[in-house]
């Protein structure tokens, strides 16, 4: 199965750089997931928690965030958080 590659920023650091299974955000019009191979997506995210998982069946990585914007394309995710 393919991976995502997902980058966390916030302003100050990288709060994490690299391969997941899936991404679960928190968007401004309510929760979606993320899987590899979807398609090209922009979207503002709201106050919540970006959830990850790095092993397919392993515990699941939560990071809060303030809100921000994530952009998709080709497998690489990207998340500008507050």
């Amino acid at each position: 199965m393919k991976e995502l590659q997902l980058k966390i920023v916030s302003p100050e650091k990288i709060i994490f750089e690299g391969g997941v299974q899936f991404v679960k955000l928190p968007g401004t019009e309510g929760e979606f997931s993320l899987l590899p191979n979807h398609a090209p997506l922009i979207s503002a995210l709201a106050k919540g928690e970006v959830v990850y998982e790095i092993q397919r069946g392993g515990e699941a990585v939560k990071v809060p965030i303030g809100g921000g914007f994530i952009e998709v394309n080709k497998n690489i995710v990207t998340v500008c958080a507050e």
